[in-house]
């Protein structure tokens, strides 16, 4: 049996985790489950799995965690340490599905576990990416990516001979906004940005995805996943969602993976690596889908895809500070207090406002996070709306 944990059990990546897990219980052993504050969702996946230990990483939750699990022969824990302790139970292979820049350490602390780590975290990564690929290299642990494009790339990339690629392509969805005008986006609702055309996914993924942010992320993230420099990554707006990513290779040949827009298909990928597992995903019918669209991404309405290029070019302590202030501002804007288009506005500010040296380590990292969401949350302040 393979030895599972799941940080950030109950968001989306984490339920479509234990769906694909649940259909062969005798081939996973559920060390650990966790999530933020999710009582019920969490108890009722450790109920399902036999899972060892959860963890509620607020632990003002931790007396209903204890109530809910009564019984059951899960260990029930609270508080960010214990999910750091969650993380360092020595699974075979761990989820990293901890939304924003608070799944860095467990992050970090499974990848010096030396097992193998399917990330679906892109922020721990964009934020410590130097810091992280150390940390990997250095334990011997297998770093495994999960979002669509990464997993694509991982899929059709050979990194042994990176020499022979020309470039790597990440398609994007364009998001719930690809045809509006940037004078349309300027009344634009968290309902709407969270309505994402092609995928079901967490609330500031969605956002981020209709901002195209999510589409920089992925850059940094590729940059450090992958061995090719930032001028052979490229970015494609295909709006069917069907080819995930593509590598062109030296010879004109170009490798693409395709699949339907469901994350069971990049999770069952890493969860099976480097073997292939069926899942109850229908086969492809390109016959049904008639068509493949490709178009280039506007930075005019789109600035965020612009940002974190250059975030990414600069290097340093700018990849960190881009995502603490996205998420500062994207928490803001689903909270009503600032306008769609401002979200890209903060974070622009933000990066003139504060250039500090490039973090060497964890704290140093945590200390620039933490340093861009106190000048992105002023920045918030003036634009209250």
């Amino acid at each position: 049996m393979k030895s599972v944990t799941i940080l950030g059990a109950t968001g989306s990546v984490g339920r479509s985790t234990l769906d694909l897990i649940e259909r062969d219980p005798t081939s996973y052993e559920v060390l650990a489950l966790t999530a933020h504050r999710d009582v019920a969702g969490l108890a009722a996946a450790a109920r399902r799995t036999g899972a060892k230990r959860a963890v509620v990483a607020d632990e003002s939750c931790l007396p209903q965690l204890r109530e809910a699990l009564a019984g059951s022969g899960t260990v029930a824990a609270g508080g960010a340490e214990a999910v750091c302790d969650a993380a360092a139970m020595g699974a075979d292979w761990t989820m990293a599905a901890i939304v924003g820049c608070a799944g860095l350490r467990p992050v970090m602390t499974a990848l010096l576990g030396g097992g193998a780590v399917a990330l679906a975290n892109k922020e721990a990564l964009v934020s410590a990416g130097d810091v992280m690929m150390h940390a990997a290299h250095h334990a011997g642990a297998t770093l495994l990516p999960v979002d669509s494009e990464h997993n694509a790339i991982f899929q059709c990339l050979d990194a042994t001979r990176p020499e022979r690629v020309r470039r790597i392509i990440l398609t994007a969805s364009g998001g719930p906004f690809r045809t509006r005008t940037r004078a349309q986006m300027t009344s634009i609702t968290p309902e709407e940005a969270v309505a994402h055309p092609n995928w079901s996914m967490g609330a500031k993924i969605s956002v981020d995805s209709a901002t195209m942010m999510n589409k920089g992320l992925e850059l940094i993230e590729a940059h450090h996943l992958f061995p090719v420099a930032p001028d052979q990554l490229e970015v494609i707006v295909h709006p069917q969602s069907v080819v995930h990513s593509m590598v062109e290779y030296v010879d004109g040949s170009t490798l693409a993976q395709l699949g339907p827009p469901d994350m069971r298909v990049p999770i069952a990928s890493a969860l099976a690596w480097p073997d292939r597992m069926t899942t109850p995903m229908a086969p492809l019918d390109l016959a049904t889908i008639g068509r493949l669209d490709f178009e280039a991404p506007d930075p005019v309405r789109f600035p965020a895809l612009a940002l974190a290029r250059a975030a990414l070019e600069h290097g340093g302590a700018r990849p960190a500070i881009l995502n603490a202030a996205n998420e500062v501002a994207v928490a803001a804007f689903l909270d009503r207090r600032i306008r769609f288009l401002e979200i890209a506005a903060i974070v622009s500010d933000t990066l003139e406002r504060y250039a500090p040296g490039a973090p060497r380590d964890l704290d140093e990292v945590l200390h620039v996070d933490a340093e861009a969401r106190r000048y992105a949350g002023e920045r918030v302040e003036d634009c209250v709306v």
